[in-house]
């Protein structure tokens, strides 16, 4: 009997016999609780089936989120039908009834709807999502037009031939872009691991036999038979009437017939099997050695996914997952580690997650030895199973679920739409409750602190089974590496079942985080600054503090330490060590604590900080709450003051990283990368990192670094925007910042010297490169660089000309030449540095149209100084008023926004949506004409080996 079946049967007698010690603590029926729906939500069903889903939300205000979702996919596909649930998802976007063409996405982005980014789609083996987001709906047609199209993706596709046949070429390049290594061993050991089900022969991307060859007619039969009311619901979240919303899918939607003797929609089992499942694969292009151990459950019945007892189940998996992670993370950061990474995990079985759960332990081998990999990550599973967990590892998980519970609540007038349509179409396609977040919260807080360690403990001495159980490996194919054999792999867990495991031991410290209290400091300067509606405190130690209070976010408050100067100064000696430091730093501990420890101490807290120290620039990034803000301050003051690097865990860390590059430098991705840098770069720093350079990083090269970093506290700028008193923070500032080192006399206010070695190369040239690869592809990187003088209408026109590129690509490189999948460009222009203007592409195609596609692609930026249309144009820039005036209620906004004037005086936050306005089509080809006539056009193209 499954761990979820004993689970049920102990639920269905008493739930005292589950969890004896909350029954003791409480009233057992409390897990009997149903969760009523949320009240704010209407749900309704027409008489053809069609379930609706609307809800008023006004979190973004004067935006709404439309939604389909079909409970189809292709796991109902036969086998000559292979990949049609997939084609026709990409067919919802080429041609409706009253959509013909490309009218729907045109119309779409008319109103700043953009392809890709606010309307798109998902196929899965269950399911199809469609959704159309964060649409203007200030007018009523936009509304009405909206759900116009959803009903034609429901019941009015044209499926036209010519089409069709275009869409082939696109399908076939996303198979190629995704048939690499590890894809294809996948694909290659599904049917030993779904030996009875059509899960092991059905992902959504099907086979290209039948995807270039099936009959239109084909993929009409399947829409009609699959695209019906009973099986669709739509949803609609936002700022919207409800009632009149309502009204609109009764009128539009009422009318769909359902087919008389429909197919029955039937959900493929995953039985129970005896013993184990393998599924062993190797290939080529396999960058990294990997092994999964799954021990196989059956899903919670619908039945009981509204009763609290759901919520307790839910807790108990993530918090056993959570304990055992926090224990394979100590052990990884050894040197004696038998793996290279390992983590546990509890959710859906592979491809079939609504209908078969898993308790899964998965690994990476260290030094090509899996067997060794996947007995550490099992004998950890059974310590856990043996042993149990302790009470201060639980009250840890505890805390952490507690306090992100208490953030959320806080926030709950904030939520934004796509929270509510996530949760509704879970609970249409999976049974899952739609309780109000009050009810729920409510419920959690009296159930979570009543789970007992007696409990989790009991239900983790279930977990691992001999039978239902499944192994993958996932091997690379190449000299030095063994894969094993399925004997091989029993025999190695048979060892492990034979030993005597100990019990862990959770080792906690409790002592102050600051040994010795600083001494506090004192603010000299306040000055008000009206625009931003901030408050800038000059510091007795030269430090400055910017506070901007708001109230988008009750829980939020994020900040940033920023000051000008990094790294650029030194030598080429120390690019192995510098190579490694963002990975280095970022793993510290702080005065006495080490790295775990300090995670411990911080349990249930919201109190980060991310060191980010550049060429040009030095920044800590992280982010509190109310609540926590004492705790942060702690943090900041210590990772200024006492940082500490561990050099077991750095020299395992390199030892790591510097394998799995070797793993990757024979693959595709890493030729393209190297050759792209040493063709744009002269600089050394600049080039693609060695497992020589890491191997040859020093800690202590490191740790002086980051002394020299953070020596004078006055040369940073520390910014707090949130829900923050500036009252309330001042006594923390003073005790915590004030206190820091510093020297106002001897503040570094300049970014350092640009040199021309670390800017890409000027001038032109095509580059093209070839590699051995198992699916053949060309992959593409086009740069264009210049110099512009940097104003705020000068870096919309950059992000404008990348949009603009964008459309045309898609357009005729993805749908009339059908030689890529997925292609996009970029426009950027950076605040500083050299050539700081830029204009790029990247993507992976079909090697056959490659001269064709270079070709078209610098005609058409050439193009672009003369022919650039209103009907390009104006998309964009609806699309750009929607997300700047979106912006103006976000905390990360604001704190880029003055971060951004700080760094080189130009405001481009303020009056984004009036220069966005402004831009005309003429601004956009004078500053094509601008970039294109500097000369700075480079391709550089890697290719398959013939």
């Amino acid at each position: 009997m499954t761990i979820k079946k004993r689970f049920l049967a102990a639920l269905t007698l008493t739930v005292a016999l589950l969890l004896p010690s909350m029954a003791k603590a409480q009233d057992p029926k409390l897990l009997m609780t149903p969760l009523r729906q949320d009240s704010a939500v209407r749900v309704g069903h027409l008489p053809n089936g069609l379930t609706y889903y609307i809800r008023h939300n006004e979190y973004p205000k004067g935006q709404a989120d439309f939604y389909i979702a079909q409970n189809v996919g292709s796991i109902l596909e036969e086998e000559n039908q292979r990949g049609l649930a997939h084609f026709l998802e990409h067919m919802c976007f080429n041609g409706t009834t009253h959509f013909p063409g490309t009218l729907l996405r045109d119309w779409l982005e008319s109103i700043g709807v953009k392809f890709g980014a606010n309307l798109n789609a998902a196929t899965g083996l269950e399911t199809t999502i469609y959704n159309i987001s964060n649409v203007p709906v200030a007018r009523e047609s936009v509304q009405d037009s909206c759900l116009l199209i959803l009903h034609d993706w429901a019941n009015d596709l044209t499926l036209d031939p010519e089409e069709i046949d275009k869409e082939r070429g696109v399908i076939h390049e996303e198979w190629r872009r995704h048939n690499q290594g590890q894809q294809r061993i996948v694909e290659s050991i599904l049917p030993d691991v779904y030996p009875t089900t059509k899960y092991g022969r059905r992902l959504p991307i099907g086979l290209m036999s039948v995807v270039d060859s099936f009959p239109p007619q084909a993929l009409r039969d399947y829409y009609e038979k699959w695209y019906r009311p009973d099986l669709q619901a739509i949803i609609v979240v936002g700022d919207i009437d409800v009632d009149r919303i309502e009204g609109k899918i009764k009128e539009l939607f009422s009318s769909i017939e359902m087919p008389e003797n429909p197919a029955k929609r039937e959900y493929e089992p995953v039985p129970d099997h005896e013993g184990t499942l393998y599924g062993i694969g190797s290939d080529p292009e396999m960058s990294r050695y990997m092994a999964q151990i799954m021990f196989l459950s059956d899903k919670m019945p619908k039945m009981f996914k509204n009763l609290g007892v759901n919520m307790a189940v839910s807790f108990t998996e993530s918090a056993v997952s959570a304990m055992i992670n926090q224990r394979l993370s100590e052990m990884a950061s050894k040197p004696d580690a038998p793996f290279n990474g390992a983590s546990v995990s509890t959710g859906g079985y592979l491809l079939s997650g609504p209908v078969k759960d898993a308790f899964t332990g998965s690994v990476v081998a260290k030094d090509n030895d899996i067997l060794k990999g996947l007995q550490a990550v099992y004998r950890e599973m059974l310590r856990a199973q043996r042993g149990g967990f302790s009470e201060s590892e639980l009250n840890r998980v505890k805390e952490t679920y507690l306090s992100a519970l208490d953030r959320a609540y806080a926030e709950r007038e904030t939520r934004e739409n796509n929270a509510f349509v996530n949760e509704y179409v879970r609970n249409f396609t999976e049974g899952e409750a739609i309780p109000s977040f009050t009810d729920e919260y409510e419920l959690a807080k009296k159930i979570i602190p009543e789970i007992t360690l007696e409990s989790i403990n009991e239900t983790m001495s279930k977990a691992i089974t001999k039978d239902n159980r499944v192994i993958i490996v996932l091997a690379p194919e190449k000299e030095g590496v063994k894969v094993p054999t399925k004997e091989e792999i029993e025999k190695a867990l048979a060892e492990v079942d034979a030993e005597q495991i100990t019990t862990f031991v959770d080792n906690v410290k409790n002592e102050p985080l600051i040994a010795n209290e600083p001494k506090p400091g004192k603010i000299k300067k306040e000055v008000k600054n009206e625009k931003w509606g901030t408050t800038e405190w000059t510091l007795s130690n030269g430090a400055k503090v910017i506070v901007k209070p708001t109230d988008y976010k009750k829980d939020e408050i994020m900040f940033t330490a920023t000051a000008k100067g990094g790294y650029s100064e030194l030598g080429d000696e120390y690019n192995p060590s510098l190579g490694m430091m963002s990975a280095a730093v970022n793993r510290y501990g702080l005065g006495s604590y080490n790295r775990h420890e300090l995670g411990k101490y911080l349990a249930g807290k919201q109190a980060t900080v991310m060191f980010g120290f550049g060429e040009h620039s030095r920044n800590f990034l992280g982010g509190t709450n109310p609540k926590d803000l004492p705790t942060f301050m702690e943090v900041l003051y210590m990772a200024f003051t006492a940082p500490t690097f561990d050099q077991e865990e750095f020299d395992t860390m390199k030892k790591t990283a510097s394998k799995n590059l070797k793993d990757q430098m024979e693959l595709p991705g890493y030729i393209m990368g190297k050759n792209t840098r040493e063709t744009l770069y002269k600089s050394a720093r600049k080039q693609q990192t060695t497992p020589e350079q890491i191997e040859a990083a020093n800690l202590d090269e490191i740790r002086q670094i980051v002394k020299d970093m953070t020596a004078n506290a006055a040369d940073y700028t520390f910014l707090f925007v949130g829900n923050v008193n500036p009252q309330t923070l001042k006594p923390y500032v003073e005790k915590y910042i004030a206190s820091l080192p510093g020297n106002a006399k001897k503040a570094r206010r300049d970014e350092g010297e640009y040199k021309e070695a670390d800017a890409i190369i000027p001038g032109e040239g095509e580059h093209f490169f070839k590699t051995k690869m198992q699916t053949p592809q060309t992959q593409v990187m086009i740069m264009e660089t210049g110099d512009m003088p940097y104003t705020a209408k000068n870096a919309l026109l950059a992000n404008i000309a990348g949009q603009i590129l964008t459309a045309r690509l898609i357009k005729n490189v993805r749908e009339e030449m059908g030689a890529v999948y997925s292609i996009s460009a970029s426009g950027s222009l950076s605040r500083s540095g050299i050539r700081p203007a830029s204009l790029g592409t990247s993507f992976p195609m079909k090697p056959e149209l490659k001269d064709q596609v270079l070709s078209y692609i610098k005609q058409e930026i050439k193009n672009m100084e003369t022919d650039v249309k209103e009907d390009e144009l104006n998309p964009i820039k609806e699309y750009l008023v929607k997300s700047y005036t979106q912006n103006k209620i976000k905390n990360s906004a604001w704190l880029g926004g003055i971060l951004g004037e700080m760094s080189n005086g130009v405001d481009t936050f303020h009056d984004n949506v009036e220069t966005a306005q402004s831009i005309t089509v003429q601004d956009v080809m004078d500053y094509m004409k601008a970039l294109n006539g500097q000369g700075n056009y480079r391709v550089i193209t890697l290719e398959p080996e013939e």
